[in-house]
């Protein structure tokens, strides 16, 4: 290849080249920040967990290492910067192309033969196009907001789907806790059973009685402890772990309040209509609909481009130089109903969206509403629950009292028992919803973060 040739098209080239080794428009500091626990108004800059801390597992341990290691935080942010990046593909339609061409030809006519070699540089830029530019970007922007608003959709929940795992375990513990206490109280009231039979006092069926409650007891001890197991494995697997990893857990501070949760329940509706990230993601999505279908008119309108470019051709050693500039217009005139189509289909899918998103600020309202109950419900559930287990103590003390004094039945014994153990895990269930339903309202409102977590490890509701 002739020499000069080969030299223009490396200057031609190079720069071409080098034009990918860059981010000029910055769509990286458009996406979003990796999710991690910094986004979740954590005070400090803590770096990504995948081992388990070396103390006992607290709740934001808990957040912190299924953020950091469950698999959809990464996919979310790898969809972000996807988005990202169209941003950048939507901003460079407004940049000119420069495109280099070359060719190396042997010619033969008739009896003569010779090499033509040819070389152009082209910048060609689209001058006006009714705005279908500018509707793609606005489309980009605001799917790119979309995708930021999933994300941060996805991290509440899965910061949800943690601290559910979290009480969870919390709660079958303090249950393994309870039916060990009640299999203690029934070997007890069995054994008071088993002396009254021996010295004559009690009957062969109070006996049996007693020894079918203490048979009882361990069975609910035994299934106790199953699914302690099962909600410690499930724990596990929520922060990225194996179902057998061994896990030790805090002890969670009290931080229930005295009375029922109070609240105005339509400001909390309101405010969780403009905090929610998933209807931010459906008036983003709206917004980019509308832009779309601005796009799909401008594409029959007519179109003005600028061209220019130096040329070079060899033929037979003899050289030449030129150029060329001009404007062009193109004016669609029939594509076969193409465009009209295709702003019927933008024009439908922005009816889409519009309906979606109304949907979901009717789903805010609903989510709000039930979490705010529940959390009311379950509030005042824990008030119940402390009165009838102090008043269930009483009652097993007397009945147990009164059997060993020889007053009382076995039967009235163990009822007492059974009714202690019942109003015991009825405690245990209410804890766990006041928790579960405090963190589900946060989540519903869209303001579920670390500040939650925060007052609970310092004992305040």
């Amino acid at each position: 290849m002739n020499r000069r040739l080969l030299s223009v098209l490396l200057t031609l080239a190079l720069p071409a080249a080098a034009a990918g080794l860059h981010d000029p428009f910055d769509t990286t500091g458009m996406a979003p920040l990796k999710p991690s626990p910094q986004l979740s108004a954590r005070v400090g800059d803590a770096p990504c967990a995948n081992v388990l801390p070396a103390t006992a597992l607290t709740a934001i341990d808990t957040v912190d290492l299924a953020l950091c290691n469950n698999p959809q935080t990464r996919e979310i942010w790898a969809t972000a910067r996807v988005q990202a990046a169209l941003v950048g593909v939507a901003q460079a339609a407004w940049l000119p192309d420069l495109d280099a061409r070359a060719s190396v030809a042997r010619n033969f006519v008739e009896s003569r033969n010779y090499n033509q070699n040819t070389a152009a540089l082209t910048l060609s830029w689209l001058v006006f196009d009714f705005g279908q530019r500018s509707a793609n970007i606005e489309n980009a922007r605001q799917l790119l907001s979309a995708a930021a608003a999933t994300q941060n959709a996805t991290v509440q929940s899965l910061f949800l789907s943690a601290l559910q795992a979290y009480y969870t375990a919390q709660a079958t513990r303090a249950a393994v806790v309870s039916t060990t206490e009640a299999e203690r109280a029934a070997r007890e009231g069995f054994a008071a059973a088993e002396s009254r039979y021996k010295v004559g006092a009690g009957t062969p069926a109070d006996r049996l009685l007693a020894q079918t409650a203490l048979s009882q007891a361990t069975l609910n001890r035994i299934k106790a402890e199953g699914e302690a197991r099962n909600a410690l494995g499930v724990l596990a697997n929520v922060m990225g772990f194996d179902a057998q990893q061994k896990i030790v857990l805090d002890e969670i501070p009290r931080s229930f309040p005295e009375n029922a949760f109070q609240s105005d329940v339509d400001a909390l509706i309101e405010e969780a209509r403009t905090r929610r990230p998933d209807l931010k993601s459906a008036e983003a999505q709206l917004k980019a609909a509308e832009a779309s279908v601005d796009v799909a008119r401008a594409q029959g309108r007519p179109t003005v481009s600028l061209s220019t470019g130096p040329t070079w051709q060899d033929v037979s050693n003899v050289t030449t130089n030129g150029g060329a500039i001009g404007l062009t217009l193109n004016v669609p005139i029939f594509s076969g109903f193409e465009t009209t189509y295709r702003v019927r289909s933008a024009e439908a899918q922005l009816d889409v969206r519009a309906a979606q998103r109304d949907r979901l600020r009717n789903q805010v309202a609903l989510d709000v509403w039930k979490a705010y109950q529940n959390l009311n419900t379950a509030a005042q559930s824990l008030k119940a629950t402390s009165d009838l287990v102090a008043s269930a103590e009483q009652s097993e003390r007397v009945a147990l009292g009164r059997y060993k004094a020889g007053v009382g039945t076995v039967l009235d014994l163990l009822v007492a028992q059974s009714a202690l153990a019942s109003a015991r895990l009825q405690r245990i269930q209410a804890q766990l919803d006041w928790n579960v339903y405090r963190a589900t309202l946060a989540q519903s409102m869209g303001a579920l973060d670390y500040t939650l977590l925060q007052a609970a490890a310092e004992g305040r509701p």
